[in-house]
């Protein structure tokens, strides 16, 4: 039995919220108001994942200290070092671009940037979810 204690729920949660959401949004891919709801659930599915890669790096780590002031892209590689992504940096990073341009969505074309890297990520979420529990368990 292990002893890592993670709540996994808010991440799984979170998934659930973006895969319907892009269910929705491709039922009619004009309708602005759903594809903007499908933006912010896409902000805090990112926002949970890296929380958990993080608390799941400390949790597992002989020094879990040494990730509360790792940059992101050294926690991404750590990540990726260790099975729990399908991304590497290059992949995160644009992850993380498409997060930082959401405040933006009211440019259309920004918008329909962001939600073209949606499945990618929504893949890239599952996966580590997957990862996590296989940790866990």
């Amino acid at each position: 039995m292990s002893s890592i204690q993670l709540d996994l729920t808010p991440l799984d949660n979170a998934i659930a919220r973006l895969d319907e959401g892009w269910t929705r949004y491709q039922r009619d891919v004009s309708d602005i108001q759903i594809r903007d709801g499908l933006i912010q659930r896409f902000e805090f599915t990112y926002e949970i994942s890296h929380k958990m890669l993080r608390r799941f790096l400390e949790l597992t780590s002989a020094n879990p200290a040494e990730f509360d002031g790792m940059a992101f892209q050294d926690m991404i590689r750590t990540g990726n070092e260790r099975g729990l992504l399908l991304g590497d940096w290059p992949a995160w990073r644009k992850y993380r671009e498409m997060r930082s341009r959401t405040s933006h969505t009211y440019d259309e074309e920004v918008a329909i940037e962001v939600v073209k890297g949606i499945p990618a990520f929504q893949r890239e979420a599952a996966h580590l979810l997957q990862r996590l529990r296989a940790g866990i368990e």
